[in-house]
Parts: C-alpha cells; structure tokens; sequence
C-alpha cells in the first residue's frame, strides 16, 4: 500500500482536535454566507445550521475534557438521506440568494461533514476511534437528512 493510500488513525485528542477544526471551518462558512445575504428567511436556514455546527464543535469540546461523547451528538444508527447534494448544484452564495439556494448551500456543507467523517472513520478501522467517528457521522447524516426534508417540503414538486 502506498503512503498516500495508507489509513491513518489518530488518538483520541487529536482526531477530536481535527474534528473541532472540521465542524468550526463549517460554522464559519455559514457565518460568512450568512453575514451577506439579504433575504431574512435565507439567513435564517443557515443561522439555524451555523448553531447546529456550534453544538457539535461544544460536543467534541466537551468530549476533550470528558473523555467521552455522549448525548445526541452519540447516535449509534446513520439515518438514510436522499443525497439531493448529487442534483442540487454547489455554488457561492451571492447576497441576493433566497431560501433555496440557501438550503441547497447547507445540504452541501453537511454532506462535506459526512465524507469527513467517513474518511475519518475509514482510517480508524479497527481501532476504538472508529466508533466516535461513526456516531458523528449519524449525527451529520440526521442534520443532512432534516436540510434534505425542509427542501422536499418547500422545493420539490409532488409528482
């Protein structure tokens, strides 16, 4: 196996530390996204998101100091999703962006979370750490999937 192939796994500390760093670079793409948008009900999709990130990022926070994830940041099942990610086209948010782009905006942001996770959760095969990633990764696929309900609700015709 190449080096660049290779799975790597971390200690407990430091894949909390790198998940910390993953769920705050998420809350501060909603930040900025948010800080420029117009529409009041845009904004506020992704203010909700944003502090869905913040909790997370307390989680693993408090996890450090712990030793331990519990709560619901701890959910031992993935919930399904429909991976609108795959038909919803990515794109910078432009100030006139309404609720759609913005919802489409925050699919795409969980989804990153959940390829994060399940990278992380990959490498850890095997060993303890796995676990943790696993039970962040249901918890992101519970957040995409709850984005993904609030877009079929309001966006995606009945057939």
């Amino acid at each position: 196996m190449s080096p660049s192939k290779a799975k790597a796994c971390y200690t407990y500390e430091a894949a909390l530390e790198k998940a910390v760093k993953m769920e705050n670079e998420g809350f501060r793409n909603y930040l900025e996204a948010m800080r420029k948008l117009k529409n009041k009900q845009a904004r506020m999709i992704l203010k909700d998101a944003a502090l869905d990130e913040l909790e997370h990022k307390h989680a693993l926070e408090r996890a450090l100091v712990e030793g331990t994830i519990e709560g619901s940041h701890a959910m031992d099942r993935p919930v399904p999703t429909m991976d609108l990610d795959y038909v919803l086209q990515q794109q910078e948010l432009s100030p006139d962006a309404d609720a759609r782009q913005a919802l489409a905006f925050a699919i795409h942001l969980e989804k990153n979370a959940i390829d994060f996770y399940q990278r992380m959760m990959q490498g850890c095969e095997g060993a303890p750490m796995a676990k943790l990633f696993e039970k962040l990764l249901n918890d992101e696929s519970r957040h995409l999937q709850e984005l993904e309900d609030m877009y079929e609700r309001h966006f995606l015709a009945e057939n």
